[in-house]
């Protein structure tokens, strides 16, 4: 094959480490943003944590979300629209060109390590305590039930059936294996079913009520022998679960009136009973740890106005140390010096990366709020249709860049707190040529099936006609689909007595 040199024109985007950088940080959630900094800290001698915020500039002042009519920043009248993603970040951030594009920190400063990832700070040993309690879960649903086996007089072959059962018992409290699966797991062949349900008998009256169950009526059951013998229609209800539980679950009231001889009173006070039962007696023993969400942004209402700022807590504020910078300014070619330089560069960029982060999540929160002020004032049923595509021509930047600074950020708002990516929703047409969101549509959903008849709940026909007499057209598959996200059952399991 002959070979021949060609001269191809064409298009492509490098990347600088800079801008590999800036782009990272970005994305980074609150958590993942304070790992990266304290990894920063530890592995870059010239950044420490500054006691005076003014050393760090990150502005946290109120920003007014009103709309501005005159005023543009001279960014966006000089700033061209690109045609590939994220490349805004590298007119900000006046990269220099005498460094290699698409490599890595290590190939531009050998001497330094880069931070990335997860990294564990150098003040571990202090945070021993803190650490251990964060780590410390409590006791298990299986360590709860061995803990009354041991306050029960069992023979040794009780005792491995009853270990057997308590390892085949799910975080819910319900029995995952069938009796004769557990029998046919022993080598013995001295164990029989009814030894087996003896034991297993025993482990049903244990703490919390309703453990051990194989099914959902076994468990409702377990708790309503539980209950005292004085306990208003506690004989009924168990009839009921016992013989109707299928009846129940269809809402066929008048079947079970019918056959029990019950009166709809008495039906309904059973019921309330059996709802006051718990389905999964496993949850209230060794629950999950709550964790909180951290708002990165707070935007609050003063004199008619919607400000947005900063939070200031999320991160750690830092700073070049002075003492090194000055070092740095010595002449000497002496490889210390060659060090302190190229960390002090590696600095100011994480700085300056950090600096570009806060101003860009500024700005994507003020103009959500701008555009989203229906949703403060009003709540859900106001909230406007809004795309990504609408936030990133009002700020002059790519989807990409603002898909990536609407993920796992949050906002703290007078109706609560929200990720950004929940202002974001697509839109169905109205009547008079106007446009509503999806998430308006389902707050009016839950109004309607809120305000409904329980004898005669709304059906998705029925949900959907009233919605054609606001002016919105929404078809009846789109309606069973937003009661479906909003956990609403249909129709027929919504049917209550009154």
């Amino acid at each position: 094959m002959k070979q021949s040199l060609q001269l191809k024109v064409g298009q492509s985007l490098t990347m600088t480490p800079q801008l590999q950088q800036a782009i990272r940080l970005l994305q980074l959630s609150t958590l993942d943003l304070q790992q990266e900094i304290q990894s920063a800290l530890d592995s870059n001698p010239l950044l420490e944590i500054s006691d005076d915020n003014d050393d760090f500039e990150v502005n946290t002042e109120p920003t007014s979300a009103e709309p501005k009519k005159a005023e543009k920043s001279s960014d966006q009248e000089t700033e061209a629209p690109q045609p590939e993603a994220d490349t805004e970040w590298a007119e900000r951030s006046d990269i220099p060109d005498d460094l290699p594009v698409d490599s890595q920190w290590d190939d531009v400063y050998q001497t330094s390590g880069t931070s990335s990832g997860s990294g564990s700070g150098s003040g571990a040993e202090d945070n021993d305590y803190s650490n251990d309690y964060r780590n410390s879960s409590a006791d298990s649903l299986q360590d709860h039930l061995r803990w009354q086996l041991n306050l029960s007089r069992l023979s040794d072959i009780d005792r491995l059936i009853a270990d057997a059962i308590i390892d085949a018992i799910d975080d819910n409290g319900r029995l995952t294996v069938s009796a004769e699966e557990l029998v046919e797991g022993f080598a013995s062949d001295e164990i029989e079913i009814e030894e087996f349900n003896a034991v297993l008998h025993l482990i049903q009256q244990f703490d919390p009520p309703g453990v051990a169950a194989r099914d959902l009526q076994e468990c409702l059951l377990i708790q309503l022998k539980q209950l005292p013998a004085d306990t208003y229609l506690a004989e009924e209800a168990r009839l009921v679960v016992s013989q109707y539980m299928a009846q129940l679950g269809n809402r066929d009231y008048n079947q079970i009136m019918r056959r029990c001889r019950l009166k709809e009173d008495q039906l309904r006070d059973i019921i309330k009973l059996v709802q006051s039962l718990n389905p999964t007696p496993g949850d209230s023993i060794g629950a999950d740890e709550t964790e909180y969400v951290v708002p990165d942004v707070f935007v609050s209402k003063k004199e008619d106005r919607w400000l947005v700022e900063l939070n200031p807590d999320i991160a750690p504020k830092i700073q070049i140390n002075a003492h090194y910078a000055a070092l740095a300014r010595k002449s000497s070619n002496s490889s210390d010096n060659d060090y302190i330089r190229d960390n002090l560069q590696e600095a100011r960029w994480f700085i300056k990366s950090l600096l570009s982060r806060n101003e860009t999540l500024m700005k994507v929160a003020t103009k959500i709020v701008e555009y989203q002020r229906g949703f403060l004032e009003y709540g859900e049923e106001a909230m406007k249709p809004l795309v990504l595509h609408d936030i990133a021509e009002a700020v002059g930047m790519h989807e990409s860049t603002i898909s990536r600074v609407t993920t796992q950020k949050y906002m703290h708002t007078p109706r609560g707190i929200f990720e950004l990516k929940f202002f974001f929703s697509s839109h169905v047409s109205t009547d008079t040529g106007g446009e509503c969101s999806s998430t308006a549509i389902r707050a009016l959903i839950k109004k309607l099936v809120a305000a409904e008849n329980p004898r005669k709940p709304l059906s998705d026909s029925k949900i959907t006609d009233l919605l054609g007499e606001q002016g919105i057209q929404v078809a009846r598959r789109t309606i069973a689909k937003y009661r479906e996200s909003l956990v609403i059952p249909p129709s027929n399991e919504r049917k209550r007595l009154v």
